[in-house]
């Protein structure tokens, strides 16, 4: 049989299948990373907080998880289409976020919006974790998951439409740059839960009535220490998806501006060290250390993308010795009890990586045309959106909570632990026999030694 060569037409349908294919698996695979960040949450969560409230605040990180998946499908995508000029929606390009559109579901023409979709929920999940920390131990779990609906598929999604979009106002009007998502992920997350935590009050136990601090332990430090290490294991997927494969071109930020995964690579992996590095010095205290990681990555993360590997590595440095430090300044002078540190972590960091572009990367050009370069008071402003954007609402939904009495867990439920009152399980019953019967026991000589 004779065999003809495919035309040019052809081969070049061939190709571009080909990237299409490749960008589907690209960010499959940056999905399936991040699903690790919160196996780490779950650790992490878990073993921060004591015996008796391991389990609740473990089923209260997978109901957070489950809850935000649909609730971002049938809002949250359409608010992150719609809402990218401020609060005046387009509801012409929001119209392929519509849950009964044909691009949110199966669809031969569309490779792209369920494979966005799925990283874009997985950020939204990752700031109810970031939020579901620092409140670990006497929040309510009903009140919990209405709050982190709120953060996860709204306040986060709005904050991502406003800065983190190719159109989105404060780049086009303020030549806002944020690589890495320190902004709409971590700062609003943080300064979400300053808010919350505000309202939400100390653990019992956690001040003494004349202001002194109690350190409250959790049950498992190893436990804790795993799970940040499988955070910043799932952040590589977390970073991949920042980026815009673009098939035969070069990689782009979601801005649109050139970026290379080495660039991301050098710079990722040396602001993670130096967080480390600069936590260790000030505290010593693997915690902090492996939690000085992640904020070293989150004060260098809006210029991944641009960084001198060395300035990324002193920026990380600033993040461990800056993070602790500060937990330490709200734990003490303002009695906040920030069970984990989620603010002095991610809000901060986040602070410091959006106002340190400002400060190293001021002049950096845009894109869009007629939008502004990349400046101190552009990035200072945004910072400031942000932070809005996360603590207003936080603290306003918190404090109407609190007023109906609906935030928190009643003083003997928390005295009791909140395994016993959530969950029908023990986290580590304390003995489990081997034998059904007495009868079955095995006639062995037991003998006690000193």
């Amino acid at each position: 049989m004779e065999q003809t060569a495919p035309t040019l037409a052809e081969l070049q349908t061939l190709i571009e299948m080909t990237g299409t294919i490749n960008m589907e698996v690209f960010y499959w695979w940056c999905t399936g990373l991040m699903v690790i960040i919160h196996a780490g949450f779950l650790a992490y969560e878990m073993g921060a907080s004591r015996l008796k409230n391991a389990l609740a605040s473990g089923v209260k990180n997978i109901l957070a998880f489950a809850f935000i998946i649909p609730t971002f499908f049938f809002f949250g995508w359409w608010i992150y289409l719609a809402m990218y000029n401020g609060f005046t929606p387009d509801y012409e390009a929001a119209a392929a976020g519509l849950p009964w559109s044909t691009n949110m579901g199966p669809n031969l023409s569309d490779n792209a919006s369920g494979i966005f979709w799925g990283a874009f929920v997985l950020f939204a999940a990752t700031t109810a974790s970031i939020f579901s920390g620092a409140v670990i131990e006497r929040i309510r779990m009903s009140s919990f998951l209405i709050l982190a609906i709120i953060l996860g598929s709204v306040v986060w999604i709005l904050a991502a439409a406003w800065g983190w979009h190719p159109t989105g106002w404060l780049t086009v009007e303020w030549g806002f740059h944020d690589f890495g998502a320190a902004g709409c992920v971590h700062m609003v997350a943080g300064f979400f839960a300053l808010g919350v935590t505000i309202n939400l009050g100390p653990r019992i136990g956690r001040f003494l009535a004349d202001g002194t601090v109690v350190d409250i332990k959790g049950h498992s430090m190893p436990m804790t220490i795993i799970g940040l290490m499988l955070i910043i294991v799932g952040f590589f997927g977390f970073l991949g998806g920042c980026i815009i494969y673009a098939g035969s071109a070069q990689w782009t930020t979601i801005f649109g501006t050139p970026v290379t995964l080495s660039a991301v690579s050098f710079n990722t992996l040396m602001a993670f060290s130096g967080g480390i590095i600069g936590a260790y010095f000030v505290t010593r205290q693997p915690f902090w250390m492996m939690s000085g990681a992640l904020s070293g990555i989150f004060c260098a993360a809006p210029g991944l993308d641009l960084y001198y590997p060395p300035l990324a590595f002193l920026l990380g440095i600033t993040g461990g010795v800056v993070s602790p430090l500060a937990d330490k300044f709200i734990t003490n002078k303002f009695k906040i009890d920030d069970a984990v540190g989620a603010f002095a972590v991610h809000g901060v960091g986040g602070l410091i990586g959006i106002v340190g572009l400002g400060v190293f990367a001021s002049g950096f050009p845009n894109v869009i045309e007629g939008a502004p370069a990349v400046s101190f008071t552009g990035q200072l402003m945004s910072a400031t959106v942000m932070a809005l954007l996360g603590f207003v609402p936080g603290f306003g939904l918190s404090w109407v909570m609190a007023k109906m009495n609906f935030l928190r867990v009643p003083p003997k439920a928390e005295e009791m632990g909140l395994d016993i009152v959530e969950v029908p399980l023990q986290a580590y019953p304390e003995s489990v026999p081997a034998y059904s019967a007495p009868e079955e026991l095995p006639a062995t000589k037991i003998t006690a030694t000193a």
